[in-house]
């Protein structure tokens, strides 16, 4: 990704979104939305001065390679990723915002995030080290950190537009969005992680954990956003797994672990980063995309 142009914002193309997140910006198209992914990166909800460049390419094309890999097994909200089918004003950009778009359908959005683990780490890990349970899963005593579960569980957490996502008991997700969508969304997030999980054990590669986002598209459930990348997943290399410490990550941890050394409050502004973070970063995000969808990869030219 290293011959990339960033893009830090479509402003630079002389384009206002409708909604600009920590990656991504938003335009509303009427029926459908525009979902252009930056070159941002951010960690603990501050999103950083220096941009990871390709990032946001990367980023969508992952998730575009996971919707080929699943195929008709999963309903989702793209109508397609081709930046030179775009109507104007967008059309004059297309070269800047190869690689980097999704167009989608509108979605009623579930306010909570599908979490699914299938090993012991993160929130998850402090959470059972304090109370024995992870969002209300009883868990064997004496489990260490990174440690495969005994099977995989669902732990919910609420969607916040802003502030800090939380985590919440499958008791408490099905009173947000009603019981019977909860079943849905949990028996969907469970077959999307062990497929994807199965997937990648045979390319050497564990994934850990990664959370999914969901609506109602047409009457029916469909995934939306991002899915299975190197921000909403933990990925790990299967040769190097160690059970008991914190693993090699090949995913945005490679950040969090960086700044968990800084003497910084976690708070705005964040703090100047070391280029050799960003270079390991990058060539992370770029590893595992490599070993999952090697052709996809080739054909960008990483």
């Amino acid at each position: 990704m290293k011959n990339v142009k960033p893009l830090i914002s479509t402003e630079e193309l002389g384009l206002k979104p409708d909604f600009r997140g920590k990656v991504r910006e938003i335009f509303d198209l009427g029926e459908q939305l525009l979902l252009v992914a930056t070159d941002r990166i951010s960690a603990y909800d501050v999103v950083m001065n220096e941009p990871v460049p390709g990032r946001g390419a990367l980023l969508t094309q992952m998730t575009l390679s996971w919707y080929d890999h699943f195929g008709d097994d999963l309903h989702h909200h793209l109508v397609h990723a081709d930046s030179r089918e775009l109507p104007a004003p967008f059309a004059a950009h297309a070269d800047r915002l190869a690689h980097r778009i999704m167009l989608v359908h509108k979605a009623d959005r579930y306010d909570i995030e599908a979490v699914v683990r299938g090993y012991l780490a993160g929130s998850g890990f402090a959470d059972y080290t304090s109370t024995g349970a992870v969002c209300g899963h009883t868990l064997p005593d004496g489990m260490t950190r990174c440690e495969k579960l005994p099977r995989p569980i669902f732990t919910p957490a609420t969607k916040a537009d802003e502030g800090h996502d939380e985590n919440i008991t499958e008791s408490q997700a099905a009173d947000i969005v009603g019981a019977k969508a909860f079943a849905e969304i949990k028996e969907k997030s469970f077959f999307l992680y062990e497929s994807a999980r199965d997937y990648a054990a045979q390319r050497g590669v564990i994934i850990a954990d990664t959370k999914f986002e969901f609506g109602v598209i047409d009457g029916r459930l469909a995934l939306i956003d991002e899915v299975l990348t190197p921000d909403s997943s933990r990925y790990w290399d299967k040769e190097l797994y160690e059970p008991g410490r914190e693993q090699d990550s090949m995913d945005k941890q490679i950040l969090r672990n960086y700044l968990a050394g800084l003497p910084w409050d976690r708070n705005p502004p964040p703090p100047a980063l070391d280029p050799a973070v960003l270079e390991r970063v990058a060539d992370g995000y770029v590893s595992i995309f490599r070993r999952l969808f090697p052709a996809q990869v080739e054909a960008l030219q990483w």
